[in-house]
């Protein structure tokens, strides 16, 4: 059974000033618990997507529920939804802007208007989360890339928010990199945050995602990831190609070497192990 949404974008419309209209009628309930990846070519909305659902940007038509209440753009309302909804942008440089790591992650919370006890708790379990603690005194402009974006979702982790937002958070990050963060967030999941993340990177979604939801031309298709992305026609209108996960899964179960509803392996890695604990070559 799935979970009550956290948050939930219903029936939204939303045009830049003097632009085409970007979405019409566009809904995406984000269940509580759960990771949800946001799929859909570059230059088809995601970003603006996200933007909605964390109160960066107010739809012209259509309405925005956190934990069923509806969200107001007011200043107190919008205070409500950013202490529950936090979004990391793609380029970490956009966010970082203080002197040091420890100076940027607090201010967040400092802004809360927390006491300094309360504040030094929230900053040292957001950097022990992202694993810099090393680097709490380092400046920000002295860090490398993939440190910048710890750095960035340390921040937003601070503000212990219910659902942290990820705009391409893989981009630019080499494989050890990729990985890392997704073992970051597998344990920011294991403490309760549900996480929402745009992607275009099909295998990612793939292995990572509880449910996606799919950016195509006529609009936004959501549901479990398993379904979704076996729909062949589906990816073509967003322009993704299959996942290679799903591909090999496929060419095991027609070749008799995989239960028709047995988990198929999700990555390199995965199917070296299954290869070696079937005996297959």
């Amino acid at each position: 059974m799935t979970p009550d949404p956290v948050l939930e974008l219903r029936r939204a419309s939303f045009s830049y000033p003097d632009g085409p209209q970007v979405f019409d009628g566009v809904s995406l309930a984000v269940p509580e618990g759960r990771t949800t990846a946001l799929l859909g070519r570059n230059g088809g909305g995601k970003s603006t997507l996200l933007r909605l659902l964390n109160g960066g940007l107010r739809p012209t038509a259509g309405e925005l529920r956190l934990l069923g209440d509806l969200v107001t753009y007011h200043r107190k309302g919008l205070t409500r939804l950013r202490g529950a909804v936090q979004l990391v942008t793609q380029d970490p440089d956009d966010q970082l802007f203080a002197a040091s790591v420890e100076q940027d992650v607090s201010f967040g919370p400092l802004n809360l208007g927390l006491a300094p006890d309360a504040v030094r708790e929230r900053v040292e379990e957001a950097l022990a989360a992202l694993d810099i603690t090393a680097l709490r005194d380092r400046p920000t402009h002295l860090l490398s890339f993939g440190q910048r974006k710890r750095a960035a979702i340390a921040g937003a982790v601070a503000m212990r928010p219910r659902v942290l937002i990820l705009d391409e958070p893989t981009a630019g990050l080499d494989p050890h990199g990729e990985e890392l963060l997704l073992d970051i967030l597998a344990r920011l999941r294991a403490t309760g945050t549900t996480v929402v993340m745009a992607t275009h990177d099909v295998d990612l979604a793939w292995r990572w995602a509880d449910d996606v939801a799919i950016l195509t031309p006529t609009g936004l298709r959501t549901g479990a990831a398993s379904a979704l992305l076996a729909d062949r026609s589906l990816l073509d209108a967003a322009r993704l190609r299959r996942p290679w996960g799903m591909a090999v899964t496929d060419a095991l179960r027609a070749r008799d070497l995989l239960p028709p509803h047995a988990t198929g392996p999700r990555t390199a890695e995965e199917l070296d192990h299954w290869s070696t604990t079937h005996g297959a070559t």
